[in-house]
């Protein structure tokens, strides 16, 4: 059988420690055989390992999802200056089909999906506990649903509450192929669909995870990406209530100082997930295309523009004043200035915005006041105050201050039905093309609008 899975066994030793050091000595990749795979639960392990390293490559979570939601979501914040022409399809708003981050995202998204299947396959091989059993499940469940929204969110038209949501969203696929070079042909899925399975995956992995799982998924990691993705749903009161759970018991806290959120080796107080990065493992595509090349980048290719300054309406806010001068003059962004530092998934500070707009929509204040969840931030960040009433702009635009360039931009546009750059949230530029490997290998697929047959 064709060996298609590299694993890191040694390493799940040393990333199984709490407290990574990223000078740690790693032992080369390891490859195991297919029909090895299952037939031990210690394979099984590294799998899941395997799925972890997949779903943070730069291709996926270590950078690209998030880089092209921010810059498919903005109008005249940042420039694009690199030479790459993928991203500058992005900010033009003129995809092609062609675009190899759009295909290698895409792939490495159901690459990763396919290996979370074949672990939910083969659970009988866990047998050392039924605790252990559930985590393997819980984690390999939170990854899959974690791919599956990266896909909806950016090769499908918007989820609109108080519709059937009909419209294609992404292939289901939920049987794993130990040989996934060619899989089944599989229609698109509804958009409905694909949001009911990952709300499944995460209710599946909030249940059997631990709340502490070291430095992989736990119980509220889940429920933080559960809250995310409410959220986007307009859900605002399971929203709501998803990140009061993590504030109010995940144990996790906001870092003293706004720049402790950001470049760490190790995770923050604040991370809720974060994707593991060391010197000679992991992946973290925010470095190549924010930072300057002494931070280990491009130069900054991404660059700041007055119109994101302008945003902050005090001067004083730490947050506006988090850049530094890059090699060609640009302003660039702090948060990206450490090669090695960990990809951060999900931090509190998103969750006590997500607390806020579900309970100004909800007119309550289940946890705390909206103005007490951002002033919280505020505060932290050397930001006047607010003294309320808030409104869901207020809260769209303290995202804007405390989440910029972490990937949340587009979607929040697309959520709150507000233009992109003068286009419509639902115009269909503003959707990925399904890539063309996918059409020529997939008879039953269809493309999205605009992009051809």
């Amino acid at each position: 059988m064709t060996k298609l899975y590299n694993y890191y066994i040694l390493l799940i030793i040393a990333l199984g420690l709490t407290s990574c050091d990223d000078n740690l000595e790693i032992n080369p990749r390891q490859d195991i055989d297919g029909s090895q795979v299952f037939t031990s639960e210690q394979n099984i392990d590294a799998l899941l390992l395997g799925i972890y390293q997949d779903s943070g490559q730069d291709l996926s979570y270590g950078g690209d999802i998030q880089i092209t939601n921010d810059l498919i979501g903005t109008s005249d914040q940042v420039s694009w200056f690199g030479t790459f022409v993928q991203p500058r399809q992005f900010i033009q708003k003129n995809i092609l089909v062609d675009n190899s981050f759009v295909r290698d995202t895409w792939a490495n998204n159901y690459e990763s999906i396919n290996q979370s299947n074949l672990i939910i396959d083969n659970l009988d091989i866990v047998t050392s506990s039924d605790a252990k059993r559930d985590q393997v499940e819980g984690e390999a469940k939170y990854l899959r649903a974690l791919n599956y929204f990266g896909l909806i969110t950016l090769w499908a038209l918007p989820y609109e509450a108080g519709t059937v949501n009909s419209q294609p969203g992404v292939p289901l696929r939920l049987t794993g192929y130990e040989d996934y070079s060619q899989p089944l042909p599989a229609e698109r899925a509804s958009v409905e669909d694909i949001y009911a399975q990952i709300l499944v995956d995460l209710q599946d992995a909030y249940d059997k995870l631990p709340a502490d799982n070291g430095i992989f998924a736990s119980k509220y990691a889940a429920q933080a990406l559960r809250a995310r993705v409410y959220l986007q749903m307009q859900d605002y009161a399971a929203a709501r209530d998803s990140a009061n759970d993590v504030i109010a018991n995940s144990g996790a806290s906001l870092t003293p100082t706004f720049a402790g959120a950001f470049n760490n080796d190790a995770n923050s107080s604040e991370d809720l997930f974060a994707f593991q990065v060391t010197n000679q493992t992991g992946d973290n595509d925010f470095i190549t295309f924010y930072a300057s090349e002494g931070n280990g980048g491009r130069g900054g290719d991404i660059a700041l523009n007055p119109a994101y300054f302008a945003l902050f309406p005090d001067p004083d806010d730490v947050r506006a004043n988090f850049t530094y001068i890059g090699d060609f003059g640009d302003d660039l962004t702090a948060k990206y200035t450490n090669q090695f530092a960990n990809v951060v998934v999900s931090r509190l500070a998103e969750m006590y915005l997500i607390r806020a707009e579900g309970n100004i929509i909800e007119n309550t204040a289940v946890g705390a006041t909206p103005v007490d969840d951002i002033n919280e931030l505020r505060d932290r960040a050397n930001a006047d105050p607010v003294a309320g009433p808030l409104t869901q702009d207020d809260i769209l635009l303290e995202r804007q201050l405390e989440l910029a360039f972490e990937g949340f931009l587009l979607q929040d546009l697309k959520r709150t039905k507000s233009d992109v750059d003068g286009l419509p949230y639902d115009d269909p530029s503003l959707v990925l093309p399904i890539p063309q490997n996918e059409m020529d290998t997939n008879n039953l697929i269809e493309q999205n609008p605009g992009y051809g047959s």
